[in-house]
């Protein structure tokens, strides 16, 4: 059975509670890695500056303490598109031990306009967020 390395649960434990429980239930299942939790606010603006979040700081959802959205990837890391297949299977196995566990989560990868296949965050009442 796949397990977090030291670095993942390390990042993991910078989340949401809940967020923990879905991410460690789906390890179960498929093997993945804890990428980025939670986001100060030179990361925060350095990723808006990159273009992988359309908000600045303070405004994501990782910005808060416990962050409440964390990027994850499929383990052996491949950012080859050829491999992209392997995102949307992680997130189909995330996706499900949310709605096992009874916590709505957004994946980045729905999203409209914004394709963020890594980012996984809890679903705030009213819609959700760009990273």
């Amino acid at each position: 059975m796949p397990s977090f390395s030291k670095k993942s649960l390390e990042i993991l434990n910078t989340c949401n509670e809940d967020l923990q429980k879905v991410l460690k239930e789906a390890i179960k299942v498929t093997d993945f890695t804890v990428l980025c939790g939670h986001r100060g606010e030179k990361e925060q603006n350095q990723a808006f500056e990159n273009g992988t979040s359309k908000l600045k700081y303070p405004g994501s959802r990782r910005n808060k303490i416990p962050s409440e959205a964390a990027d994850c990837a499929p383990w052996p890391v491949s950012w080859d598109p050829k491999d992209e297949c392997r995102f949307y299977f992680m997130a189909g196995i995330i996706l499900a031990a949310a709605k096992y566990l009874g916590k709505q989560v957004v994946w980045g990868g729905s999203w409209q306009g914004f394709k963020d296949l890594p980012h996984f965050e809890l679903k705030k009442m009213g819609g959700d967020s760009n990273a």
